[in-house]
């Protein structure tokens, strides 16, 4: 071999070695990188010439990768679920219910239902007592306010939920126009055998983010182009072009509202008419809080809603009037209600029984509630104080076996206090299902994180070591490099 040829070859040692430490220092730096960052490897092989970089590569596991998406997509709707279910937690508050002469915080529709049961077993015991009276229509109050008030609250947990809905569809789209960045420079790269690593990196740093939002699927082609999917097989992108993710928004939800239904590309993903629902992701545990959860949950109370008025119903008691409400109503009700839905946010202690609106509390002792003038709907018409038989008749009315709707998802042959009790185990199982669903998620995702970066990621015990290596490398082709130029050197002087 000539002089020049070895100094060729040392040469390309040297900027092998160089190369080599350039990818050695990009992982180091890497290691404080809080997004996906893989080794970098520099791929060296032989010539004619020494030695050289064929390629800078990363390392990847595809299987992997894609088992920490669908447990991110997986734990981010358990997430979006929880943190509804926590806001409707606060309609139940102590369901314990407390002794008739206790004073209790509970409000739930449970637990106001047995204070207020407590409250008309004291007034029927002693019937000619206004005070009891009083403070059975005060109870009767502060049930009808605790369906109120958690009616609200549904509605702000759905109102909340489309809004989510609104900000994640934002997210999305941003999401796909970063990747469609990311994905061309990496189709381009290839192309021409440029370093593409840093933009692969990225990619899956916005498939990660993504994944966050809907779940998703992948597929990669011959030139490196990406696509991805919905975990319902829905394309959000493909060719090098993002899919459009539209939704309109509804900002003031009413128990009869319907969420709008979320599409991609024209195809609908959320609503009980999307052809191809998506099952994971944020989105997906919003569209599910919004239009099932909820909306069982205010059926509920809704049918507790409806099942008050129809036991404290007033008869005509001389002829065949119609059936009128008595102690519990709604706002100019003439009428049994005919619809339900709403009905939570509606019912109201009527104003003629109600001393606080000039009513009289011993008219539920007596009748006539529903129509104070008309004596056809008193039940007590000769004004005794001890009067007591239509108190017991309400106490059996709230204690006898009624028929729920099966829109609430529970028992529907069952007492009222049983299906008030049943609605809050129902939320409270929704709860506890939710909970277990998020830390089995947690766990998985957390699994499936370490494994990845036991495939792909940076070890700096390896990276020094690997810098020993190339330190020696460079040592000796440097001292080849010294060698050859006092070979050169002699050669030169002996001429």
């Amino acid at each position: 071999m000539s002089l020049s040829s070895a100094a060729s070859v040392a040469r390309s040692g040297l900027n092998a070695v160089a190369a080599e430490t350039s990818a050695l220092s990009r992982n180091i730096s890497g290691t404080g990188d809080t997004a996906i960052y893989s080794r970098k490897i520099a791929n060296v092989v032989s010539t004619l010439h020494g030695s050289q970089v064929a390629s800078v590569t990363r390392a990847s596991s595809r299987a992997v990768f894609e088992n920490v998406l669908s447990a991110t997509s997986a734990f981010a709707t358990q997430d979006a679920i929880s943190a509804g279910l926590d806001a409707l937690n606060r309609t139940i508050g102590d369901v314990a219910s407390s002794d008739a002469d206790a004073t209790s915080s509970a409000s739930s529709p449970a637990a106001l239902l047995s204070q207020f049961t407590n409250a008309l077993q004291l007034y029927q015991a002693s019937p000619g007592n206004s005070t009891l009276a009083g403070g059975a229509v005060s109870a009767a109050k502060a049930l009808a306010g605790g369906l109120n008030s958690a009616a609200a609250t549904i509605s702000y947990v759905r109102e909340q939920a489309d809004s989510d809905m609104a900000a994640s569809i934002q997210t999305i789209n941003s999401l796909l126009v970063q990747f469609k960045t990311a994905n061309t420079a990496i189709v381009y790269g290839t192309a021409i055998g440029a370093d593409t690593t840093d933009a692969q990196d990225q990619r899956d740093n916005i498939l990660t983010q993504l994944a966050q939002e809907v779940g998703i699927a992948t597929t990669v082609g011959a030139n490196s182009d990406m696509s991805i999917y919905t975990d319902s097989g829905v394309t959000l992108f493909q060719g090098g072009i993002a899919r459009a993710v539209t939704f309109a928004a509804t900002n003031v939800y009413t128990a009869a509202a319907v969420g709008n239904a979320v599409y991609v590309d024209g195809v609908a993903v959320t609503g009980g008419a999307a052809p191809m629902p998506i099952a994971t992701g944020a989105l997906a545990g919003f569209a599910a809080l919004r239009d099932d959860l909820s909306v069982t949950y205010q059926a509920q109370l809704d049918a507790l809603a409806e099942a008050l008025i129809n036991v404290f119903t007033e008869s005509d008691q001389v002829g065949s009037g119609p059936s009128l409400p008595g102690l519990f109503t709604t706002a100019g009700a003439t009428s049994l209600p005919a619809n339900i839905n709403g009905l939570a946010a509606q019912v109201m202690v009527n104003a003629s029984v109600d001393p606080n609106q000039g009513g009289d509390a011993n008219l539920l002792r007596d009748g006539g509630i529903s129509d104070p003038g008309n004596l056809d709907y008193l039940f007590n018409a000769s004004g005794d104080a001890s009067y007591g038989e239509r108190l017991s008749q309400l106490l059996d009315n709230l204690s006898a076996t009624r028929t729920f709707g099966t829109a609430g998802g529970i028992a529907t042959n069952v007492s009222l206090s049983d299906y008030a009790s049943g609605s809050a185990s129902w939320l409270e199982a929704a709860r506890a299902r939710v909970s277990s669903q998020g830390a089995y998620q947690d766990a998985l995702l957390s699994t499936a994180t370490t494994a990845l970066s036991n495939a792909t990621g940076v070890n700096l015990d390896d990276e020094m070591s690997k810098m020993l290596d190339l330190e020696q490398s460079y040592s000796a082709s440097a001292k080849l490099i010294a060698t050859i130029d006092g070979m050169f050197q002699a050669l030169l002087t002996a001429i």
